[in-house]
């Protein structure tokens, strides 16, 4: 049998609780990290960046308070700066997003994490 999938959760999320919801679903208990508690080093995190084949910037939640606050909008930031604004603030970090058979995928829509378990 394969490793289980794990995902980065927030339970307060509704998408993250429907991406949960749909591997239940099918038989899949994925090995939970609730982020906001124990939130990714920046190695885990750029880790988390190369495996979803996106820049920084795209894992970027722009509706937090601190999106603002910390001016990250600034096209002109290098990645160095905003991965650890999500370091600093993993509120910034869009979610959920689960990790398996060294592929990773973020939740939205939810159905999009089905693509890799």
């Amino acid at each position: 049998m394969s490793e289980s999938p794990r995902m980065y959760h927030n339970p307060r999320c509704s998408k993250s609780r429907a991406a949960l919801a749909l591997l239940r679903e099918r038989g899949i208990e994925p090995e939970i990290v609730e982020y906001l508690k124990t939130p990714p080093d920046r190695t885990a995190l750029e880790d988390l960046i190369a495996m979803l084949g996106v820049s920084p910037r795209n894992l970027l939640r722009t509706s937090e308070a601190a999106y603002r606050e910390l001016g990250l909008a600034d096209a002109e930031l290098p990645d160095e700066r905003i991965i650890q604004a999500m370091v600093d603030h993993p509120k910034l970090i869009e979610r959920p997003i689960v990790i398996h058979g060294g592929q990773a995928r973020i939740g939205r829509p939810p159905e999009r994490v089905l693509e890799i378990v």
